[in-house]
């Protein structure tokens, strides 16, 4: 099923306390703006963990989607990248021990194309294509897939989505009704906001608005989604990982023009081989010089709609029957991430 667009979930921050064994479900995010709009999610929050195992320094907000028991975990604030990332699985393992399907969601930089019509606050969600999977500009390894509970799901919700359409932005809305506080950083931005450059411009550190933009000649110009058109729409391919930031808008189109790449984010590469998860992520950006904050709320909200929404198509027998991550972390899969090394910055 897909979760309800009106209905408010059913918060209560000091529902009975459940035992770590208890949780199933793990949710990482990578910065506090996704991590935010993970919790407003959750149809019941838990108290926090009573115990964790030593050396855990990981934050973590427990909960439950659907009939589901779902552990959310941040990375420190101010580190990113494939290292950290890696570090708060680990210990997210370490604590949680049953936890059998993993979830990276949060934002990324989006790589729009002739085949692919991606804008801001679209979502990108890894899913094989073309027989290719991983992520690096160095090609260095394939790395492994999603449990495959969690494949099927996404199958699933690809023909719900199908049939009835996903309510990804009516469902922000009821959120944002029910806590308007959060309506200026994570609603969607008003007006004309959605710029793409063409990929020979380079960003004016004066200002976007006032040079980059001035020109039109710079500006890509594409046409508004029809009203029957998904928006956000969802897109399933092939992503890039790395542990520095794509800012190359030529780097990135040839990249991608070779690759089908859709994305590129700097987390999921330090996972993949310890922590089997499908990545989520909501376009806040195009990969290119022309960075902006203004598009991550919303994005993060799509993000995490889209998490909801996956979660709730999971059978709970289908959990029952997967090995838990920690027993699955040496099996050698093919995946739909790229992994991107350092050779080009």
């Amino acid at each position: 099923m897909i979760s309800s667009p009106t209905k408010a979930p059913l918060l209560n921050p000091f529902h009975s306390p459940q035992k770590s064994t208890d949780y199933t479900i793990a949710w990482i995010c990578a910065i506090s703006t996704e991590y935010v709009a993970a919790q407003e999610f959750l149809d019941k929050e838990h108290d926090g963990p009573d115990f964790v195992s030593p050396g855990d320094t990981n934050n973590y907000t427990l909960g439950e989607i659907g009939e589901h028991n779902v552990v959310i975990a941040v990375l420190p604030d101010g580190e990113y990248g494939t290292a950290v990332a890696a570090t708060v699985a680990t210990n997210m393992q370490n604590s949680f021990p049953n936890i059998q399907i993993g979830l990276l969601v949060g934002i990324g930089g989006g790589v729009p194309s002739e085949r692919h019509d991606i804008r801001l606050g679209d979502v990108v969600v890894s899913a094989p294509r073309d027989g290719k999977g991983g992520r690096s500009f160095q090609h260095t390894r394939f790395l492994n897939q999603p449990p495959m509970a969690l494949r099927t799901a996404l199958t699933e919700l690809q023909v719900q989505y199908k049939r009835k359409g996903p309510y990804i932005e009516r469902t922000i809305d009821s959120i944002l009704n029910r806590n308007p506080r959060l309506r200026q950083e994570y609603g969607r931005p008003p007006g004309n906001a959605d710029t793409l450059f063409r990929a020979e411009v380079i960003h004016n550190p004066k200002g976007c608005a006032e040079f980059c933009a001035s020109n039109p000649s710079n500006i890509l110009q594409r046409p508004a989604r029809a009203p029957n058109e998904p928006n956000p729409a969802i897109h399933y391919g092939l992503l890039a990982s790395a542990n520095q930031v794509m800012k190359d808008a030529l780097v990135c189109d040839q990249l991608a023009a070779k690759n089908d790449i859709l994305c590129f984010e700097m987390e999921a590469a330090g996972l993949m081989n310890q922590f089997p998860c499908l990545v989520i992520r909501g376009i806040c950006e195009y990969s290119d010089s022309h960075k902006n904050k203004e598009w991550q709320g919303f994005a993060a909200m799509t993000a995490a709609a889209y998490a909801k929404d996956i979660i709730c198509q999971i059978r709970p027998s289908s959990i029952q029957a997967e090995k838990k991550l920690s027993e699955i972390v040496l099996g050698i899969y093919d995946h739909t991430h790229w992994v991107w090394g350092s050779s080009l910055s």
